[in-house]
């Protein structure tokens, strides 16, 4: 069994990886950039990117499993990348959804092959936006403070892995937090005693923070809708499910865990 993991430097993407080596699976991973890619030994890596299907025909050959992550450029094929995945053979999928069931997730749901649909809510990566302000002002620059049930992006790529290597998840939504439901303060507080120093939030106008987006490339209609969700989260994001564990067999990582693994980013 040969599975190939799209999108396989990416925050889940080498996650997946990571976790299906450890099981021992044969794994090839698509990247844009293999030569930086830094993955575990052992792992095929092969150049190119999801969101040009037609010239994946070579990565497609001998792959029985497929994990997919919705990015920026896919909606327009991401239909032809699923079936040309079922046409080369590929009899069960994975994919982490863009925020919305778009044409990927319902071209899978329909390919009449085995898949399974992971629904993340916010990913504790995400603070890693803070790096910068917190290194040079020791600040967190973010217009809203609600609770979110952040979600280590491990432990996506270790439900995603399971459902590409075990049985029973076959037509299964899988909808991902977090142990707790914090505040952006809160996280800030648990950022603050992992990096060893006082950070403070700034808050900062709703214009201030779509303006931000926009100036780091991002497109009016992605950063108001990042910006919009931020700012009401729905109610999956707030609340805490158990999914990780039931589906792994272990309990979900804790924000605390994930600022243990990057506080180094953050000092100075």
């Amino acid at each position: 069994m040969t599975v190939l993991v799209t999108g396989a430097t990416g925050n889940t993407g080498r996650h997946v990886v990571t976790e299906l080596v450890r099981r021992g699976e044969r794994v090839r991973a698509l990247s844009r950039n293999p030569a930086a890619a830094r993955l575990p030994a052992g792992v095929e890596l092969v150049e190119g990117t999801h969101t040009a299907p037609e010239t994946l025909n070579d990565a497609l050959d001998g792959v029985t499993r497929l994990h997919i992550t919705v990015t920026a450029g896919l909606a327009d094929v991401g239909a032809d990348l699923v079936k040309r995945a079922v046409d080369a053979g590929v009899r069960r999928m994975t994919v982490v959804w863009g925020g919305y069931v778009g044409p990927t997730e319902q071209a899978m749901a329909e390919s009449g092959v085995e898949w399974t649909r992971l629904e993340p809510q916010e990913f504790m990566s995400n603070a890693l936006t803070w790096v910068d302000s917190v290194r040079t002002d020791g600040v967190v620059r973010e217009p809203f403070d609600l609770p979110s049930a952040v979600v280590h992006e491990g432990d996506i790529g270790a439900v995603a892995a399971t459902a590409l290597v075990e049985d029973g998840h076959s037509g299964k939504v899988y909808n991902l937090t977090g142990p707790e439901a914090l505040t952006t303060s809160e996280r800030i507080a648990i950022l603050g005693s992992g990096v060893g120093r006082d950070i403070a939030l700034e808050r900062i106008t709703r214009q201030q923070a779509i303006d931000r987006l926009l100036a780091e490339g991002v497109s009016v209609a992605d950063a108001e809708y990042v910006v919009g969700w931020h700012s009401d989260p729905p109610v999956e994001a707030r609340t805490v499910v158990d999914t990780i564990e039931k589906v792994t067999g272990r309990p979900a990582r804790t924000f605390a865990q994930w600022v243990a693994e990057h506080a180094d980013r953050f000092k100075a």
